[in-house]
């Protein structure tokens, strides 16, 4: 998974430079990030899946520049994305001794005002890595390796896209925010047919956004600003779900701003009992929020320090992973438990006179005790479904009742 991150007293800086946060690969098995020496740059490669994390040095003939992308892949190779000027060079990196390996891959050129290339998330598996060029009026899904040989332009999508969450555990149903036409609503690829469909679209003129997805549960976490125009809001929905998108005040945190970056997986059919990983920034610092969508509280921890800010992964069995540097110990990987979740009602919720608002974001039809809804809901089409024999999502209002939400 990608990480932002934000330097912040908090969570402690370093000449190691662990506010850069890391990428992992999707089963958490390795990291990869840029640190400094000095003034100079260069890849390193965390290995997180034996009994002790270890980092691995991968330097280059010559320093690398600060915006320079990396991505593990799932044999411990590391993939490095280089821009100079139009040009985008490819190529992976591999220990071979006591020196770097380098494999070139290929170079695309992205001419034109605004045209930029940057890596997606990511793919399951480890084996495959795609990137997504982005110009004025369309934008491409790459594949950049696993293919044939060099990069391969997969899909061309009207529209700017950004983002880019992994459905499916094969790798080949990738959601993306598209802007088109003044609004941002997120699509479906299907890589292997080529094909783009509707997926998040809760109200006409809404900026919906999928921000993480987990396979195995279908639990969303979305941003829109469909219950409060202009204001962005946090909501989780299920894939395959008639029932609209919920928005928690729970997940309204004033004077600060929550960004999700791990979703707990196993939890088959059980998408209100995820843990959900908040990357939480406010006027005092950095830290982790842990929460779930049948809960109605986040639960508020330290962050290690040193953390690599952004960047974790969960275990099936409820423990937050989270990789950080400092002078002491350069690569580390510190353990949270989640706590339990707290006991639901038959109906599968935290209170059974939990308040509900109507569709589209109007005004509460009911108030809690602190006189706000403990949820909106918004929207009459919202998160699609994928059919077994041929998963393409479509809009909510037209997909089966595939996952069973309570609360």
């Amino acid at each position: 998974m990608t990480a932002c991150a934000i330097e912040s007293p908090s969570v402690g800086t370093d000449d190691r430079s662990s506010e850069r946060g890391c990428v992992l690969t999707a089963d958490g098995a390795y990291a990869a990030r840029l640190t400094r020496d000095g003034d100079s740059w260069f890849p390193e490669r965390w290995t997180l899946d034996g009994p002790e994390p270890y980092v691995v040095p991968l330097p280059g003939n010559q320093p690398e520049e600060p915006g320079t992308e990396l991505q593990p892949l799932g044999d411990g190779r590391v993939l490095i994305h280089r821009r100079a000027g139009v040009r985008n060079l490819f190529a992976l990196l591999y220990p071979t001794g006591p020196g770097t390996g380098e494999l070139p891959l290929g170079a695309m050129e992205c001419a034109g005002p605004g045209v930029r290339l940057d890596l997606l998330p990511p793919a399951p598996g480890g084996a495959r890595a795609y990137a997504v060029t982005v110009g004025s009026r369309s934008s491409s899904v790459w594949q950049v390796v696993g293919g044939s040989g060099g990069p391969e332009r997969l899909v061309e999508v009207p529209g700017r896209c950004s983002g880019g969450v992994w459905l499916d555990r094969a790798g080949r149903l990738l959601a993306l925010d598209r802007e088109l036409e003044g609004c941002v609503k997120t699509v479906v690829v299907d890589l292997e047919l080529g094909q783009v469909t509707p997926l998040l679209q809760i109200t006409p003129g809404s900026d919906d956004r999928l921000l993480m997805a987990d396979p195995d549960s279908g639990l969303l976490l979305i941003s829109s600003d469909a219950p409060s125009p202009g204001q962005e809001r946090l909501g989780w929905g299920v894939l395959g779900s008639t029932l609209p998108v919920r928005f928690p005040t729970s997940l309204r945190l004033p004077e600060c701003t929550a960004v999700p970056f791990a979703i707990q997986p196993g939890q088959v059919l059980e998408p209100e009992s995820c843990a959900v990983a908040l990357r939480i920034e406010g006027p005092v610092g950095t830290w982790v929020g842990i929460w779930r969508p049948a809960e109605r509280r986040v639960r508020h921890l330290a962050a290690p320090k040193g953390w690599l800010t952004g960047s974790g992964l969960w275990t099936p069995q409820g423990v937050l992973r989270l990789p950080y540097a400092t002078r002491e110990t350069p690569c580390g990987v510190a353990e949270l438990r989640a706590p339990a979740g707290e006991p639901r009602n038959r109906a599968g919720g935290t209170d059974p006179a939990e308040p509900r608002t109507r569709p589209g974001g109007a005004e509460p039809a009911a108030a809690g005790a602190a006189g706000a809804p403990a949820e909106e809901l918004a929207g009459a089409a919202g998160p699609g479904a994928a059919e077994p024999a041929a998963p393409r999502p479509v809009p909510l209002a037209q997909a089966p009742l595939g996952r069973l939400v309570t609360n």
